[in-house]
């Protein structure tokens, strides 16, 4: 709908082609950035024998991008609904944030790929470096307000998009967790759009007893053009 408020969001995933979602890999920005920058660049070869007279840069290649973002964290009582309520200021938050764009993937032995959304820009890649400023603290030193600017270097051709990214496409490989209240038609039906995938579910996660989830429990739902083929 237009007008509606859509926050800046980033997936962590474990491959590059992004099938392979990080369970819990998923942070929605407090505030959306006031700006954003993407760098371009295009390495030259400038080389030329001794003795010649000046010649034109050839071109070499095109590098990967880089996206640079500034996140804030406040829990200061500023921003209403972000009171802190168990007295840990912005740390975990931070940590949170951490986990999702900076912690290595042991599984894969390398950091996370990010996808990064919002509105026409849709950036893959991964994070390059990032700086945290503590700027706001309690009378006992815990910080409140932080900021962190963290650049992303990315490897697709495309990073910005005019249309807007489906992150719940179903041709991808997506991981849920269970949580209470949900049951596999429903969870397939998100997924989806269509609850009659479930039993092609159950089947690739070998599901004893389909019918009843553990909150916690981890489902894979594979591209729905595979469990087409097998209702086939």
């Amino acid at each position: 709908m237009s007008g509606e408020l859509t926050k800046l969001k980033i997936k962590a995933f474990k491959d590059e082609k992004f099938s392979q979602e990080i369970a819990n890999g998923e942070f929605s920005t407090l505030l959306n950035p006031e700006n954003y920058s993407i760098r371009y660049q295009i390495s030259q070869n400038e080389n030329q024998a001794p003795g010649t007279s000046a010649a034109a840069p050839r071109f070499n290649k095109i590098r990967p991008e880089d996206l640079e973002l500034t996140f804030l964290f406040d829990r200061s009582g500023v921003i209403r609904g972000s009171e802190d309520t168990i007295g840990e200021g912005v740390i975990s938050d931070i940590e949170k944030f951490k986990k999702v764009i900076f912690d290595y993937n042991g599984e894969q032995h390398k950091p996370n790929y990010l996808m990064i959304s919002w509105g026409s820009l849709l950036f893959k890649g991964t994070l390059s470096n990032m700086d945290i400023s503590f700027k706001l603290f309690r009378p006992d030193g815990t910080p409140i307000r932080a900021s962190a600017r963290a650049t992303f270097t990315g490897f697709v051709e495309d990073n910005l998009r005019v249309a807007r990214e489906n992150n719940n496409s179903p041709d991808l490989t997506h991981v849920r967790v269970v949580n209470d209240g949900d049951t596999l038609p429903l969870m397939t039906f998100r997924i989806y759009g269509d609850s009659g995938y479930y039993l092609e579910v159950a089947k690739a996660n070998k599901l004893v007893n389909f019918r009843k989830l553990s909150p916690g429990q981890q489902i894979i739902f594979p591209p729905i053009e595979k469990l087409a083929k097998k209702q086939a």
